[in-house]
C-alpha cells in the first residue's frame, strides 16, 4: 500500500486547495483511479486531485513496516450534509458507485467475514500487507478504528453488468 498526500486542482469560489490523503494499492493503481476521476476532494467534490508535496514515511528503528489501511479511506466529515431522498439511486451516482466496485474487485482481494482478522493481520506483520474488502460489523469496524486500522464503509450497489 502507498500513502498519498493530495491537493485538488479546483478550489471552489477562489478558495485555496484542499488538501487530504488517501491510501492506494500502489503508484499504478493510483494513477489508473486519477485518470478515471475516482480521485475526488471530500471538501469540493474536484476529481482533477494531484499529488501534494510529502515528506518521505521513514519507519522508525525497529519497524521495517508500516500498517497500512485495507482500503482507499472515506473522507470522514461530509464537505455538506447529505440532502434526504426519498427516490430511487440517480443514475450518475448509481454508475459511479458502479465504477468505485468495479475498481476494488479488480485492485483488492475479497476475504469475506474475515475482514476484521485479516485488517489486524496485517497491521500485526502477520499477513501480506494489501488491499482487502469484505463485511465486518461495526462493532468490529470501530474496534479497528481504535486499534488505529483505518477502515473505510463503500456502498456497494450491484454490478453494472448484473
Amino acid at each position: 500500500m502507498i500513502h498519498y498526500t493530495l491537493r485538488c486542482t479546483a478550489p471552489v469560489h477562489g478558495a485555496t486547495p484542499h488538501e487530504f490523503e488517501g491510501w492506494f494499492k500502489d503508484s499504478a493503481a493510483f494513477e489508473k483511479l486519477l485518470v478515471a476521476k475516482l480521485v475526488e476532494c471530500p471538501a469540493c467534490g474536484d476529481t482533477g486531485a494531484g499529488r501534494a508535496l510529502m515528506a518521505p514515511a521513514i519507519p522508525k528503528k525497529g519497524r521495517g513496516r508500516r500498517a497500512a489501511p485495507d482500503v482507499v479511506p472515506a473522507p470522514v466529515e461530509p464537505a455538506a450534509p447529505p440532502a434526504a431522498t426519498a427516490g430511487p439511486m440517480p443514475a450518475q451516482v448509481r454508475a459511479l458507485l458502479q465504477r468505485v466496485r468495479a475498481e476494488v474487485e479488480a485492485s483488492c482481494d475479497y476475504v469475506g467475514d474475515d475482514f476484521a482478522e485479516e485488517a489486524r493481520k496485517m497491521a500485526r506483520g502477520e499477513a501480506e500487507t494489501r488491499g482487502i474488502y469484505g463485511e465486518t460489523s461495526d462493532t468490529d469496524a470501530e474496534a479497528l478504528r481504535e486499534e488505529g486500522i483505518d477502515v473505510a464503509r463503500i456502498p456497494w450497489v450491484p454490478r453494472s453488468d448484473a
